[in-house]
């Protein structure tokens, strides 16, 4: 069984920084894409970030980009979403996830797509 486990997060003041970390652990398991989401109280699961496992590839959400930045370190099976200029906003339960299988095209950012999932850190900036 493959398990995401996210760490990294907590309360940082606006303009600050936090690096979220995902490591994958279990069995071998082939990914295609892993990602970033968020889900605020009250609101839908939005994608943040993705990044194709294989070529390095990586896309943001709109509301991101400029200011995070998606990569992964294949050797230590784990990929790293760094933070900054954090704003109130970003404030959320960040998830990590996996595609094992491959995604549509163009349908990166749909929870959908994702089947391995991990159980959230808690992203928290203060204005």
């Amino acid at each position: 069984q493959v398990r995401l486990v996210e760490s990294g997060g907590g309360l940082v003041q606006a303009g600050g920084s936090l690096r979220l970390s995902c490591a994958a652990s279990g069995r071998a398991f082939s990914r295609y894409v892993m990602g970033w989401f968020r889900q605020a109280p009250e609101k839908e699961r939005e994608f943040v970030a993705a990044i194709m496992w294989n070529i390095g590839s990586t896309f943001y959400a709109d509301s991101v980009k400029g200011r995070f930045a998606i990569s992964r370190d294949n050797a230590k099976n784990t990929m790293y979403l760094q933070m900054n200029s954090l704003k109130p906003e970003d404030t959320a339960i960040y998830y990590c996830a996996a595609a094992t299988t491959p995604p549509l095209a163009g349908l990166l950012a749909r929870p959908s797509q994702y089947d391995t999932w991990g159980q959230g850190t808690q992203v928290t900036v203060s204005s």
